[in-house]
């Protein structure tokens, strides 16, 4: 039962009791059976219950705010387990990384005594040093300073009356918000630093060595200057090669530039801020698959951090994340087979233009004629044309490839539908051959059955006939019985009524005459009167219903009780240990022998 269902019933129960008074405070205005109503002492009661109920709902609202608090410090314990995991990983990458910077600085010598540079480098990282010792002087040493001067005053502040250096408190007071005020103006400056050497950064076009794309990795539109420059003595050829590459270039220029449309759709933080969507980023990498209950640690994270944003923007900034990802992903991909088929092509290329010039000079060596020229520039062309087919080739037998295990994952799909069709229809036939079965064991069961009715219908028509005999006699013994009784009736009644004349003789020989007092029958005896004395006192002290089970002293003075509600409120009370603990402990009174019960399992 709710806390609000707990509620609403003791509301209705102490409304019909109230009821139930009202209605005996009517009834007894116009009986004589019931004592004048006392409007105080019923008051009195429906406070009493009133305050029992409102501390009853206090009692449901502190357990639904105990389970929460309990839910929420669940929650904040796996999100700094979470943290202890991932803080040891990002200090030992922090060390890496400046352990890699020193070794840097130490590696790097001067080409020569012009070369200042190295000099100026290792100036600007002293001067970093400087400024940080410095800006840990201006801020931490304040805070230590001002917690040790705290320490102190407290310390000795417990051996005073704390009245008595009001001046003194007021004091520290200035002083706190001093610091405050100072960390304020420090961070205050280091926002506006950060600021300018944005600015800075934004202004020196550094911004667009951030974006990871594939324009600064490769360019599609490249012509190796081997081809342009070289000596091919067939144009024709090197046409061909030109072409070759300009529609390689342009088949990837196309791929490229799709990607790059759909990355132009949404900008490099999907349309967060700057900060948020690097806060995002790095919450979603604390929780990796390998942490139990990791999608739902990764939201609760994400809205604490993003109160004003929703679930669903939550996950819709994910999901575009996501894609941006997939996309530059694809970029590179695309990227790296454009360098691969560029390679390819140009060492094809070479060595097509080597065999043209191996081609050119024996035909100058062998004086050959024209006719021989075209065929050999035929040849080539044709060999260019075939490596073209090849290419064209493998792309039609990746895409076969590819359309060839779709085609099979069908076929095994199908043949796994029709083996489980094969397996449903056995178990169909199975089952027509239990029903037929079972059909058939009750047609005999039946047609047994029917038999042992006929026999005992026969059996049972011939024990009624007997049974009306006997019933036919039993009725004959009966009525003689009951004249007997009528005439003993008859003459015990006679006897009666002679006694009773006789006794009325006798009342009529002794009676008292006396005057008829109708109060003094109807009044209270002495007797009465002196035992229902005290009834009223009594009645004021007496509960309105009486008791007749434990109270709640005696139930929480049970140690069972309150081992059950410590291992409830530490949230073990579904825990082994919790069952092992409760089946060793017993109660303060041992159990009386007649409640054991007899029964072995």
């Amino acid at each position: 039962m709710s806390g609000r269902d707990l509620h609403t019933f003791i509301t209705n129960y102490r409304a019909e009791d109230v009821e139930k008074l009202t209605v005996r405070m009517k009834n007894g205005l116009g009986s004589s059976k019931y004592k004048p109503a006392e409007y105080k002492r019923l008051q009195a009661i429906v406070d009493a219950k009133r305050l029992e109920s409102d501390l009853i709902g206090l009692k449901v609202q502190k357990t639904r705010c105990a389970a929460k608090a309990t839910k929420e410090s669940s929650i904040l314990r796996q999100h700094r387990q979470v943290w202890s995991r991932v803080c040891p990983r990002l200090q030992k990458a922090e060390e890496k990384a400046d352990n890699e910077i020193h070794d840097f600085l130490e590696q790097i010598r001067p080409n020569g005594r012009t070369d200042t540079a190295i000099f100026s480098l290792q100036e600007y990282g002293l001067l970093l040093k400087r400024e940080r010792e410095a800006f840990r002087i201006a801020t931490v040493e304040p805070v230590h300073q001002l917690k040790d001067d705290l320490c102190f005053r407290l310390s000795e502040v417990q051996h005073q009356q704390p009245t008595a250096h009001r001046s003194n408190w007021e004091q520290v007071i200035e002083q706190i918000n001093f610091v405050k005020d100072q960390q304020d103006d420090i961070t205050a400056k280091l926002h506006a630093e950060y600021l300018a050497l944005e600015e800075e950064v934004i202004g020196l076009g550094l911004e667009k060595y951030l974006m990871s794309t594939s324009d600064n990795l490769v360019n599609v539109e490249y012509i190796p200057e081997e081809v342009l420059d070289s000596d091919c003595p067939y144009p024709e050829l090197k046409a061909s090669l030109i072409q070759a590459f300009h529609s390689l270039s342009e088949w990837y220029q196309s791929r490229l530039q799709s990607l790059q449309d759909q990355l132009q759709r949404t900008d490099r933080f999907c349309g967060w801020r700057v900060d948020d969507h690097q806060c995002f980023q790095f919450t979603l990498s604390q929780y990796t698959h390998d942490i139990p209950n990791n999608r739902a640690l990764c939201m609760d994270m994400l809205q604490r951090l993003f109160p004003e944003t929703t679930r669903q923007e939550l996950i819709e900034h994910e999901r575009v994340w996501d894609w941006q990802r997939f996309t530059q992903a694809q970029l590179g991909v695309v990227t790296q087979q454009c360098q691969r088929d560029q390679e390819e092509l140009l060492a094809r290329a070479l060595v097509t233009l080597q065999e043209a010039r191996n081609a050119h000079q024996e035909e100058l060596e062998l004086h050959r004629g024209r006719q021989h020229q075209q065929d050999i520039c035929s040849d080539l062309r044709q060999k260019l044309q075939q490596w073209r087919a090849q290419q064209e080739e493998v792309a039609k037998l990746e895409a076969a490839i590819a359309a060839r295990q779709q085609e099979e994952e069908e076929v095994r799909l199908k043949r796994e539908q029709e083996k489980e069709a094969a397996i449903r229809s056995q178990h169909k036939e199975k089952v027509r051959q239990f029903y037929l079965t079972q059909q058939k064991r009750r047609e005999m069961l039946e047609q047994r059955d029917q038999e042992r009715l006929a026999n005992l219908r026969s059996v049972m028509e011939e024990q009624a006939r007997r049974d009306k005999e006997r019933v036919q006699f039993r009725a004959d013994m009966l009525q003689r019985r009951r004249e007997e009784k009528e005439a003993q009736e008859l003459e015990r009644r006679r006897e009666e009524e002679e006694k009773l004349n006789r006794l009325e003789a006798l009342r009529n020989q002794v009676g008292v005459m006396a005057e008829a007092d109708p109060e003094r029958m109807m009044a209270d005896t002495e007797a009465w009167r002196s035992r229902h004395l005290h009834v009223k006192e009594f009645d004021l002290q007496r509960p309105l219903f009486s008791i007749n089970t434990y109270t709640d002293t005696q139930i929480v003075s049970d140690p069972r009780v309150r081992v059950e509600q410590a291992l409830r409120q530490a949230g073990l009370h579904h825990s082994q240990y919790a069952k092992e603990v409760l089946s060793v402990i017993t109660s303060l009174k041992p159990p009386r022998r007649d409640t054991k019960s007899t029964l072995k399992f």
